[in-house]
């Protein structure tokens, strides 16, 4: 049996709190898990006492058995010293970038911008030599 080292949501709407547990990487988010490891709690102060309680010992001992965390609960354990930090991913979208036409056009106001600015130096390199020829 494989098995997950995760977060269980509990709490009201939109006031999450999360159980640590190990679970069967089959059973659902919220169902069934084998043992309780400890909480989680995002509405506390990130500084506070009471934001995560986790049970070290119990926790060694699932990852010794060869139970996996999941990316959230990787961060957790590292911010408490168990695991190195995790990674960022490699394959993240590129979604957030504007598309094909708006980088176009980001494009061509960029070469408007520097040609502008080439021929503000030159303008302001013609001025000084007039200047000088005139002196």
């Amino acid at each position: 049996m494989a098995v997950k080292i995760r977060l269980a949501r509990g709490g009201a709407k939109k006031r999450p709190f999360y159980h640590l547990v190990a679970a069967d990487i089959r059973a659902p988010r919220d169902g069934k898990y084998i043992e309780r490891l400890g909480f989680f709690n995002p509405m506390v102060a990130k500084d506070a006492e009471d934001r995560t309680r986790l049970d070290i010992e119990r926790i060694q001992y699932w990852l010794a058995q060869g139970a996996q965390p999941t990316l959230r609960v990787q961060k957790l354990l590292a911010e408490a010293g168990l695991m190195e930090k995790p990674a960022i991913p490699a394959n993240q979208t590129k979604q957030h970038l504007p598309k094909a036409k708006a980088q176009e056009r980001l494009a061509e106001k960029e070469e408007k911008a520097k040609a502008a600015a080439e021929a503000a130096a030159e303008a302001e390199a013609t001025a000084e030599t007039t200047e000088a020829e005139k002196e």
